[in-house]
């Protein structure tokens, strides 16, 4: 089934954006973003929706420009609105039945949190109903007023805040705007009056309640803040800790390297499996929360430890940082040594890594090099590690 997202752009936003603001609150900035960008760009990225028509006021042909550039690609041509809600609305179906989709959700540009489970669940809705509108129950008292006096209240039992979008057939939706348009002297504030004052089957979706609508000075404001706290809590503190580790060579037929048995000429020296990279590498993710190093917590003294696998040591440094409620970022690690050569195990130790430690491969790099002949690691007597680990905090 085909589907367009119909966004509805044209209005002024004068309790918004304020009788001296240069442009209408659509256009103003949230999170450094234009509103209309991020209300575009919601459903631009979401699988089900095929392309987007916007429909805006004529003079605001620039802004819109502008603010549509980033998904410039997904966009039909937009349409100049009416001066009504639904005058802009049908324009904007007028606009589609040229080359019409099945399914339409029509939607306020002045919601820009929309989420992808709510657009689902709005598509999801059409598969068994001409429309389906998203809302929230009414928790709050509802009172009536009269001259600023209370005169009564207002069961809430039955009542729904509704939101958009609003999704319907087209071809329905288009044939009771027509009719609408043609035959009711009433403005409807919204899609699904139109719907329901023409007899259409519309279905009940859970809405959202992220999903509010931005109509007042104080609601940008909001909106602003809330986008600065969702960056800082998706960056968090950034941390990086940085580890060495050295083991002599010894007699022998293999080495072990970030967990992989490499066959070699001799072997390393060292209490667990003399894992130089992942000691390495445990020290900087060690180091990174600031937690000691791998001998405070696996000391040699230890006989526990004689001969263990070193992914022990990297997973309990691993899970020291997840209990803080962190993540690991990214890690590096450097070899210094004349032998064995890392590139062909070098795909083999990052796989290691990146399951030791529950991140993607692209977040783990190995790389090599020789001292030149210099010193006891270019007298072949042994192999250095540095290691750098990226870690994200609360």
């Amino acid at each position: 089934m085909s589907v367009t997202a119909l966004i509805v752009a044209a209005g002024r936003g004068i309790r918004a954006a304020g009788p001296t603001a240069l442009f209408p609150k659509q256009y103003l900035p949230i999170g450094g973003v234009a509103m209309l960008t991020r209300t575009i760009s919601a459903f631009a990225g979401h699988p089900s929706v095929d392309d987007i028509i916007v429909v805006i006021h004529p003079d605001d042909i620039g802004l819109y420009n502008s603010a549509a550039m980033r998904c410039a690609a997904r966009l039909r041509s937009a349409v100049p609105g009416g001066e009504r809600r639904q005058d802009s609305v049908r324009a904007g179906l007028e606009a589609l039945s040229a080359n019409p989709p099945e399914r339409v959700l029509i939607h306020d540009a002045a919601r820009p949190f929309v989420d992808d489970d709510l657009i689902w669940r709005v598509v999801g809705g059409l598969d068994t109903h001409d429309g389906a509108l998203p809302c929230l129950p009414v928790t709050d008292t509802l009172t009536r007023v009269s001259a600023g006096r209370v005169t009564g209240t207002i069961p809430r039992e039955g009542l729904f805040r509704t939101q958009t979008p609003q999704g319907f057939r087209f071809d329905a939706i288009l044939d009771a705007h027509r009719t609408a348009d043609e035959r009711a002297s009433a403005t409807f504030t919204d899609d699904a009056g139109i719907a329901e004052w023409y007899g259409l089957d519309v279905a009940l979706v859970e809405g959202s309640e992220a999903n509010r609508k931005l109509t007042s000075a104080q609601d940008i404001a909001s909106a602003d803040e809330l986008i600065r706290l969702r960056a800082e809590r998706a960056l968090g503190t950034i941390r990086i800790g940085s580890g060495y580790d050295v083991h002599a060579f010894a007699p022998g037929d293999a080495v072990i390297l970030c967990g992989v048995l490499i066959p070699y000429d001799r072997k390393l020296i060292g209490h667990s499996d003399a894992d130089v990279g992942m000691h390495a590498l445990t020290d900087a993710l060690l180091g990174a929360i600031a937690d000691g190093d791998i001998g405070v917590h696996f000391p040699p003294s230890d006989q526990r430890w004689r001969g263990v696998a070193s992914e022990v040591f990297l997973k309990d440094a691993a899970a020291r940082i997840k209990e803080r409620g962190g993540d690991v970022v990214h890690v590096d690690l450097t070899f210094i040594c004349e032998g064995p050569r890392i590139g062909p195990h070098r795909n083999a130790m990052r796989t290691k890594l990146a399951g030791c430690l529950g991140l993607d491969i692209g977040r783990v790099s190995i790389k090599a090099t020789t001292n030149e002949g210099l010193g006891f690691i270019g007298r072949r007597e042994g192999i250095a590690a540095t290691a750098t680990a990226t870690i994200r905090l609360p």
